[in-house]
């Protein structure tokens, strides 16, 4: 029946996809998923399997030696990953969506060429550094300094929260060309390599879950900057995050979709084989209804993410979409998770059956790429304006 439902939903290229996640994620990243979880170590390893299978440069031409994917198929390989590891499916996300896409869309051709191949390989993890320490869902107040003269740029300030911060070779960096001009036109975007004079990373950060993707604080002091390493127009730079922050969030709704659907399964092999009052948990009405709930927002959730990727991949404008789906997506993958340890009753409490670290992880969504009250914010906008 689900190779039926697989069949009318997609398309050949998308099930052989599927089907590849699924092996690498059964065999590379299942296995030391718990491990991870509780010690925190970076999956090293299952990057650079995914980097082999082509996972790491799904925004990267085939020129530049990427395996490029459409949005929506993209989406399906993120939701497979999120079974398994919020935590490889956020690094590969930020790396692929936010990075090799900025350097890709807006970086010149000197820049795709020096760096787009190794990003593709693996050689070269990427980042994303917008966020400031005052400046998180105001992303147009930060204050990291860029400043321009004949050699090139000199970049201060200070970053927090970058994903991936401490593995990178290369960071996308957002810093204040022009202090007096207007909100859209005061922020200029960067490509800056982890090997420049100046740039500090500080500890990973302590996090509730994703324990395995770490997170840090970076701190940029009169960091020279090429000239040629600006992305876009002087001045773009706003625009630009926002662009790249659409793209990501369909990752991240696909993520949450991921977290949903491993809460559900946990919730239906477990159900199936717990009895209580001398029966099957799953013959009671109240457990029933859980999964029942749990099934039809996955479902619902797993349309709207593919709506917005569609859009996408049609060249219309998809921003609003991908704010509903990262919306209720990621509002869904925490309800999910906390159903689920319902579900399992005092074992979902205990780390041994995993339930608990998929509520732990689905957090992050609601957080991460836009908060859900700033989705909120984002749908409403696009609606007034009539899109």
């Amino acid at each position: 029946r689900r190779d039926d439902v697989m069949s009318l939903l997609f398309n050949e290229e998308e099930r052989l996809l599927i089907e590849a996640v699924r092996e690498y994620v059964d065999r590379d990243v299942r296995p030391r998923v718990a491990d991870r979880d509780e010690t925190g170590s970076f999956p090293t390893d299952e990057l650079r399997k995914a980097a082999e299978l082509g996972f790491m440069g799904v925004a990267v031409p085939e020129d530049h030696g990427g395996m490029p994917l459409s949005a929506a198929s993209t989406a399906l390989a993120y939701e497979e990953i999120s079974r398994a590891s919020a935590s490889v499916s956020v690094i590969l996300s930020v790396h692929n969506s936010l990075v090799c896409n900025a350097i890709n869309l807006f970086a010149s051709d000197t820049l795709r060429t020096r760096y787009l191949e190794s990003l593709a390989n693996g050689s070269l993890l990427g980042a994303y550094a917008l966020t400031e320490p005052q400046a998180g869902s105001d992303a147009a107040s930060i204050t990291t300094r860029a400043i321009g003269d004949a050699a090139g740029w000199r970049i201060t300030g200070r970053k927090v929260f970058i994903t991936s911060g401490d593995h990178a070779g290369v960071y996308i960096v957002f810093a204040v060309t022009d202090p007096e001009a207007r909100t859209s036109r005061r922020i200029s975007a960067f490509v800056v390599p982890r090997d420049l004079d100046g740039i500090a990373v500080g500890p990973g950060e302590k996090k509730l879950g994703l324990n395995a993707s770490e997170i840090h604080e970076i701190v940029f002091t009169d960091v020279r900057v090429p000239r040629d390493h600006l992305l876009g127009p002087e001045g773009g730079g706003f625009g630009i995050a926002m662009e790249l922050l659409s793209t990501g969030r369909i990752g991240i709704a696909a993520q949450a979709v991921g977290i949903a659907q491993a809460a559900l399964d946990t919730s239906l092999a477990y159900s199936k084989i717990r009895e209580q009052f001398g029966q099957s948990i799953s013959d009671f009405q109240a457990i029933q209804w859980k999964l029942a709930d749990m099934a039809t927002e996955i479902d619902a959730a797993r349309l709207l993410v593919r709506h917005a990727a569609q859009l996408k991949d049609a060249g219309l404008d998809y921003a609003r979409q991908a704010s509903q789906a990262k919306l209720f997506a990621s509002e869904l993958a925490s309800r999910a998770a906390g159903q689920a340890i319902q579900v399992h009753g005092g074992y979902g409490y205990i780390r041994e059956f995993g339930v608990e670290r998929l509520y732990r992880d689905a957090k992050a969504t609601e957080l991460y790429e836009g908060t859900s009250e700033i989705q909120r914010l984002v749908i409403a906008r696009q609606l007034l304006a009539g899109n």
